[in-house]
Parts: C-alpha cells; sequence; structure tokens
C-alpha cells in the first residue's frame, strides 16, 4: 500500500517536531539543574557554625507563656539542633495577581538554618508537557526570585533588591514551623509577648531585620505567621502588602511536631487571597553534631 505524499510528509514533520520539542525540553532541564547546583553550592559555602547543638529547655524560662508551651509542645529536651533541610512539596499554586489561576506544582526544596538561607525548585504545570520551573531562594543574603518556561525562557527575574530579599527571609522565617528548633533563642530568635495566644519574633540576617507576628492553637503548635508588609508584584512593581502563612495537620518526625500541610495569601482589604497551597511528601533533616 503507497502512503499518500503529503501524509507521509506531515508524519516527517510530526516526527522532527517531536525529536527537536525533546531536545528542547532536555536542554532546559540541564539548564536549570545547572543553576540549582550553583544556587545550593552557594547555600553551603556561606554556612556557620551552629551556636548550639542540643535543644536545652532551661533557656526557655524567660519567654512569652504561648512561646514556651510551643516551644515544649513541638520539641523534646536535649534533642538535636536541625542544620539543614530537604524538603518535597506538592501542591497548586495561583499564577493570577487579581483571579483565581490555579496549577498543580510539584517542588524540592534544600534549606539550611545558620547562615538562614533556602532554594526552593518548583515546577508548576501549566498545561501537559508545558511548566514553568521557579526558584524562590535566599542565599547569602542575597533574595531571588527567576521564573522560567521549560527552564529556558525567562518570565520573570528579580534579585539581590533589598525588598526581595526582606520577602525571601520572611519565607524562611515562616517556613520554620518545618524545622522548629531554628526559632530557639539559641539560634537568634528574639521573641516578645503580645497576649495569651501569639508573640511577635525578629529574625537578625546582615542588614536584615524582621518581625512576625505568631499565633499559636490550644493545643501549643504553630496556628499562623503573619509579616505587616511584604513586597507583592503587581503590574511589574512590589508592592508591600500583608501576608500570611498558616499551619496544620502536624505529625511526628525525628522528636519534633510539624506541620504537613501550608497556605500561604496576601491579606487583601477585600479578603484574603491565596495562592500557594502545598503538601510535604517528604523531609529529610541534616542534625548538628
Amino acid at each position: 500500500m503507497k502512503i499518500p505524499s503529503s501524509t507521509a510528509s506531515l508524519v516527517t514533520a510530526s516526527l522532527i517536531f517531536a525529536g527537536i520539542a525533546v531536545t528542547v525540553v532536555g536542554i532546559g532541564k540541564t539548564k536549570w539543574h545547572a543553576k540549582t547546583n550553583e544556587l545550593r553550592a552557594r547555600l553551603d559555602a556561606a554556612r556557620r557554625p551552629m551556636t548550639s547543638e542540643t535543644v536545652d529547655f532551661n533557656t526557655l524560662t524567660t519567654l512569652p507563656p504561648p512561646v514556651q508551651r510551643f516551644f515544649r509542645t513541638v520539641l523534646k529536651d536535649g534533642q538535636p539542633i536541625v542544620a539543614g533541610a530537604y524538603v518535597k512539596h506538592k501542591g497548586t499554586f495561583n499564577m493570577s495577581e487579581s483571579g483565581e489561576k490555579w496549577y498543580p506544582f510539584t517542588s524540592d526544596q534544600r534549606v539550611v538554618t545558620q547562615r538562614p538561607g533556602f532554594d526552593w525548585d518548583g515546577r508548576i504545570k501549566i498545561m501537559p508537557g508545558l511548566s514553568v520551573h521557579v526558584h524562590d531562594a535566599y542565599v547569602a543574603g542575597d533574595g531571588i526570585l527567576h521564573a522560567s518556561l521549560l527552564g529556558l525562557f525567562t518570565v520573570a527575574d528579580m534579585l539581590d533588591k533589598s525588598d526581595v530579599a526582606a520577602g525571601e527571609l520572611m519565607r524562611f522565617f515562616a517556613e520554620a514551623a518545618w524545622y522548629p528548633t531554628a526559632l530557639l533563642p539559641s539560634q537568634g530568635v528574639r521573641w516578645d509577648a503580645v497576649d495569651e495566644k501569639s508573640a511577635k519574633a525578629t529574625l537578625e540576617d546582615g542588614d536584615a531585620k524582621l518581625t512576625m507576628l505568631w499565633t499559636f492553637t490550644e493545643a501549643g503548635s504553630i496556628d499562623t505567621v503573619r509579616a505587616e508588609a511584604r513586597g507583592r508584584a503587581v503590574g511589574g512593581k512590589v508592592i508591600p502588602t500583608p501576608w500570611q502563612g498558616r499551619f496544620w495537620n502536624y505529625t511526628q518526625r525525628l522528636g519534633m511536631s510539624i506541620p504537613l500541610d501550608g497556605e500561604v495569601m496576601w491579606l487583601l482589604p477585600d479578603g484574603p487571597k491565596s495562592y500557594w497551597r502545598g503538601h510535604i511528601d517528604e523531609i529529610v533533616y541534616e542534625l548538628a553534631q
């Protein structure tokens, strides 16, 4: 049976296109992987010696009551301090500034607690075979937000601006719910009383200094973390906006009680606007020695 020349040409063109697509995807993955390795090498190069290696409940007696209750709930006296972590997530991300355009994502994240830093390597699937790769990071005092289609074509790039760095340090601080020893006074965090269910915590890194409001459940775990002004990208500009993270579904990992689920939102005049909802699939800790 003879195949019509037009059909043969179409098949040939389809095979060529498929081959080009596979090549482009492969190049993108290789390029993105190299950038991930570079960022994480910088994270490790900026590390500082741990100021303490174990949890000491004797150092908690001057803290506000809800903070004392939190540490005694989620930690054990004498357990090792977390020096770093590897985290894998899955969830959904809202890519619309004003509406609701939720897309699935998977990600892996490297965290170092001293000097504070992380790299979130996310892949947001916007359609079959097409993903936006995202580095959201705080490395050696620099804030990094880089999004790239297929890992090749940049669609957003924010680097080293003071508001970006402050926003990324806020993210590190809020996500300490996953590595709660990083919130201890021995790790450089100062706690100030607010009321019986909340307290303010202050963290400094280099020239950056930030204070956030933490609220706790009756059981003693973290419920929400709030910043009064985090940089929000709107129409190409960065607008300081109230921001909040919420955590739930606590479980035990290496003697610590941590949340497996979280949600992040902007607190806008017309109500909260969520943009990240995620679940921890896996978390592996590096402990101080």
